[in-house]
């Protein structure tokens, strides 16, 4: 199992399109992968549950994959958040 913790850095938050970037990018790989906000867990391959997150500019999420592939998962969209989703 793989883990790393990521603070979300555009101001917006996870809303629609950075949920569906993390969900487009998650589809990608054979991991699970989970992402985590105040005790809740959801499966990054579903945009609704990214969406139920409620995450906010500076919430704190852990990225978690288990599988083949969950190095380069985490890595990936660790990327989204470090680069805002190229939203600014």
């Amino acid at each position: 199992m793989k883990q790393e913790t990521v603070t979300i850095k555009n101001r917006a938050g996870i809303h629609a399109r950075p949920a569906a970037l993390i969900v487009k990018t998650a589809n990608e790989y054979d991991s699970e992968i989970f992402l985590e906000h105040d005790n809740m867990r959801i499966n990054a391959k579903s945009i609704m549950g990214i969406i139920t997150l409620g995450a906010n500019y500076k919430s704190v999420i852990q990225v978690i994959a288990e599988g083949n592939d969950e190095e380069e998962v985490v890595s990936a969209i660790v990327k989204l958040f470090e680069n805002r989703f190229e939203e600014e």
